[in-house]
């Protein structure tokens, strides 16, 4: 079964005139170079962000938007 990458889906929450948590962490993902773009594994992911990712203001942003990827994915 194909599944897209996290951040393939993550840029189909970019809205730059919103304030949802979700919006803005993919705005500001879109603007990170180093973003694992490829990646469909949250431990990489998580541990990406945790060291990186001065920009989220919280983890449970990425929690919320990983289970959206993840319903929107099955």
């Amino acid at each position: 079964m194909y599944r897209e990458s996290f951040y393939r889906y993550l840029m189909t929450q970019r809205n730059p005139d919103s304030y949802d948590e979700i919006a803005q962490f993919a705005n500001n993902a879109f603007l990170d170079t180093t973003f694992p773009k490829q990646s469909q594994d949250f431990d990489e992911l998580s541990q990406y962000l945790e060291e990186n990712a001065d920009y989220l203001p919280s983890m449970t942003v990425f929690d919320a938007a990983w289970q959206q990827y993840i319903d929107a994915m099955n």
